[in-house]
């Protein structure tokens, strides 16, 4: 057996860009992407993206160098979550909900040397870049028009002078027999993707050709997504690339229904429309979906994946007897996808309803493409006890796991420690059944509508306020968002007069994106504190539990 090892033949690098090329060759005339009018088939896209590849080449990108994409859910943002890896770079999707001074703070760190541009963003992208330093390069620009879209947008009036290129015309004069740029190793990096928005110390998540490969072949095989599925995008390809399934509807040569934006009866339309089978999204989805208008039960059963935070049982109630099958999972950034599922036993149909929704609740076990998970104690390392009760620290190990943090490489070791485990900052117990259940995040992080946000980058707006003495932020649950921002602030002694909290709110929203501002704001005269002087989140936490859920709206 000694002499048996690993040769050319059976070691091809692990990608999943390949899957493209095989769509192209089996479902070559079935449907890849419906977008309004426009339509494709997996061989046009297939030659499309061979053709942006090969622009981008002729760009002068080189293997290895960061191409950033601003883009909401339309055709051009499916085709270069391939286009770009295809060139031999390395894909960095930017969320468009970001403000400019963040935009900036990312493609500086990630040193990108191309982005492509929604025309709608075009005006964030143009102010982020004025932020960068005199002497920093810029990298190029591609302008992404949008001809399909019939909304009553006003279009943003940014000059186009800026960019090198449309990107249809890097489309036109693509080569479609482009000899894409296959990884030398499969642990080549691939993906750059960042985990918040926090401008003091970017993480820029680095995951390899293997890695997304893994992911994504894991993600098709737990959901048990069928060949030739109908995917409807309503988790935006800038969240961890859509949870893989960029790659994995190609895999199984699906089509996409792609859109600029949505809501409960655009999403029922394009179900009814297309017949819909799968859409993945954060609880404020189902929610979305629970609270439309006029909504009817479907004619035929739709899957749903969601993650981000637990489905609240009665919105998970109320999805579910419209006729949504709901999978909840875990996962996070630094994975790539959802690597821990709730996985369903058939038994538990028998149980009420809310003894269903509460066991859905739970994160469940790993999918078969992680290695292993665990709940340990942070300080030694050994598995908590199995009761649902004890607290400990979610850690992973698998394929899966990004390469680490890029031009992080104490935040690297800190997480993948030397006993062989990622540790995810989470904060969970292990059920006696072997299921993962979510009790807190150890860097209080508010998981609203999908999106993570620092409560310490809220925290550090708001003690810019000049009346602010004192100032913590804690999750309140909200009906539509799932969590939204609460403020607990103090104010200085001697002031003249009090700002209202209209006043704070505003100020806050002149400085952070919309969905990090805080919905709620409560004023007291002493934050409580720990005998050491640290303030005690855990108390506002109960607090802001105790208010109740706030009701919302988008």
């Amino acid at each position: 057996m000694e002499e048996l090892k690993a040769r050319p033949a059976n070691s091809s690098p692990l990608t999943p860009l390949g899957f493209l090329e095989r769509a192209a060759t089996v479902y070559g005339d079935c449907p890849s992407i419906i977008y309004h009018t426009t339509n494709f088939t997996w061989s046009q896209t297939h030659r499309r993206c061979l053709q942006v590849a090969s622009s981008i080449v002729s760009l002068g990108i080189e293997r290895g160098q960061v191409v950033s994409v601003v883009a909401p859910n339309i055709p051009a943002m499916y085709e270069l979550q391939f286009a770009v890896p295809m060139s031999g770079a390395i894909l960095h999707s930017i969320n468009t909900r970001l403000d400019a001074r963040t935009v900036s703070v990312l493609l500086r760190h990630g040193e990108s040397k191309l982005i492509f541009v929604d025309y709608l963003s075009r005006s964030l992208v143009l102010e982020a870049l004025s932020f960068l330093p005199p002497n920093t390069p810029r990298p190029l620009l591609v302008l992404i028009t949008d001809v399909d879209d019939d909304a009553d947008h006003t279009h943003d009036s940014s000059p186009a002078v800026n960019f090198c290129s449309s990107y249809e015309s890097l489309v036109e004069r693509g080569d479609p027999e482009f000899k894409w740029v296959r990884p030398k190793s499969e642990w080549d990096p691939m993906i750059l993707n960042y985990t918040s928005g926090t401008t003091s110390s970017p993480k820029g998540v680095v995951h390899c050709h293997r890695g997304i490969f893994i992911i994504t072949i894991d993600s098709l095989i737990d959901w048990g997504v069928p060949k030739q599925p109908v995917y409807l995008w309503t988790l935006p390809m800038f969240h961890a690339n859509g949870w893989s399934y960029p790659w994995g509807i190609a895999a199984v040569g699906g089509t996409n229904i792609c859109l600029r934006k949505f809501d409960g009866p655009t999403i029922f339309g394009l179900i009814n429309k297309h017949g819909v089978t799968h859409l993945c999204g954060a609880p404020v989805v189902l929610n979305m979906l629970t609270n439309s208008p006029n909504n009817q039960p479907l004619q035929k059963p739709v899957q749903i994946l969601t993650a981000g935070a637990p489905p609240p049982a009665a919105v998970l109630f109320r999805t579910e007897a419209l006729g949504f099958v709901v999978s909840h999972g875990y996962g996070l950034t630094e994975t790539a996808g959802l690597v821990v599922s709730c996985a369903w036993k058939p038994q538990w149909n028998r149980l009420p309803a809310t003894e269903r929704a509460r066991l859905k609740a739970r994160q469940g076990v790993r999918t078969i493409g992680l290695t292993e998970v665990d709940v340990v104690d942070a300080e030694t390392g050994a598995s908590v006890k199995r009761d649902g009760l004890t607290l400990g620290e979610v850690v992973l190990r698998g394929g899966c796991v990004m390469l680490g943090y890029l031009k992080d490489p104490v935040g690297t070791s800190k997480s993948m420690k030397e006993d062989g485990w990622f540790y995810t900052g989470d904060v969970g117990v292990m059920h006696p059944d072997g299921y993962l259940e979510i009790k807190d995040r150890s860097k209080d992080v508010i998981i609203s509508g999908g999106e993570n946000l620092s409560s310490v980058e809220v925290e550090s707006v708001l003690y810019m306020h000049p009346a602010i003495n004192e100032a913590a932020v804690v999750a309140r649950p909200d009906e539509f968002w799932g969590e939204t921002p609460c403020a607990f602030v103090s104010v200085k002694d001697g002031l003249t007069r009090k700002p209202t909290e209209k006043e704070i709110i505003e100020f806050c929203r002149a400085k952070l994106p919309h969905y990090m501002v805080p919905k709620t704001l409560v004023f007291k005269d002493e934050l409580p504190k720990t005998s050491t002087g640290k303030i005690q989140k855990f108390v506002l936490r109960e607090i802001a539990k105790a208010m109740g859920s706030r009701a919302s709206r988008m």
